[in-house]
C-alpha cells in the first residue's frame, strides 16, 4: 500500500490511537527495523511496560499504522520513539502520534516534553517544530552510525499554561 493508498483509505479520520499491547510487538519490531537503521531490540520494549511509560499505537483495528514511547520522570515527560510505517509516512500519521501523546501527557500533569532527533532526520525535525517545540541543545554522538556517531538535536515544548 502505497502512502497515497492510505490517506484514500481515510487514516485522517479512521485510525485510532489505544496503548499499545505486549501482542502488538511483532508489528512494532517489523515498523521498528523498517525506520530505523539501529532498532531497538525486543527487550527494549519489552522493558517499557511499566507504569511510568506511555505505550501508543496507531492502528485501524488490525495494521500498525506507527507507535510512539514515552516516559514520564516527576513532571517531565522524555519521548523516547516514535515511529511510523513507511507506507503511512507523510500523510500525518506522525502528526497525530505526537499531537495524542502530548495530550495525554499534559493531561497526566507532565509540565514538559523532550526528545531528541538525529540531525540529518530533518523531516521529524521540522514536524516538530511546527508543533511549537524549541531546540534546546544538541547531544554530540548520541546516536550509533556507520561509520561514526551522530548528533542529537534536543527539543522540548512547555505545557500550555492554564
Amino acid at each position: 500500500m502505497s502512502a497515497g493508498d492510505a490517506y484514500r483509505i481515510g487514516l485522517k479520520n479512521d485510525w485510532g490511537i489505544s496503548p499499545l499491547q505486549l501482542e502488538d510487538l511483532p508489528a512494532v519490531m517489523e515498523v521498528e527495523r523498517g525506520g530505523y537503521s539501529h532498532p531497538w531490540k525486543e527487550s527494549v520494549f519489552r522493558d517499557c511496560f511499566r507504569p511510568d511509560y506511555r505505550l501508543w499505537r496507531l492502528s485501524d483495528g488490525e495494521a500498525l499504522g506507527g507507535y510512539a514511547v514515552v516516559a514520564y520522570l516527576f513532571d517531565e515527560a522524555h519521548l523516547l520513539n516514535l515511529c511510523v510505517a513507511r507506507d503511512y509516512r507523510s500523510v500525518g500519521a506522525g502528526r497525530r502520534l505526537l499531537r495524542h501523546l502530548l495530550r495525554e501527557s499534559f493531561g497526566d500533569g507532565m509540565q514538559r516534553l523532550i526528545l531528541e532527533v538525529r540531525r540529518s532526520n530533518q523531516v521529524a525535525a521540522g514536524l516538530y517544530r511546527s508543533e511549537g517545540f524549541e531546540q534546546i541543545g544538541e547531544r554530540r554522538g548520541y546516536y550509533p552510525g556507520v561509520p561514526e556517531r551522530e548528533d542529537a538535536l534536543v527539543f522540548a515544548l512547555e505545557a500550555p499554561v492554564g
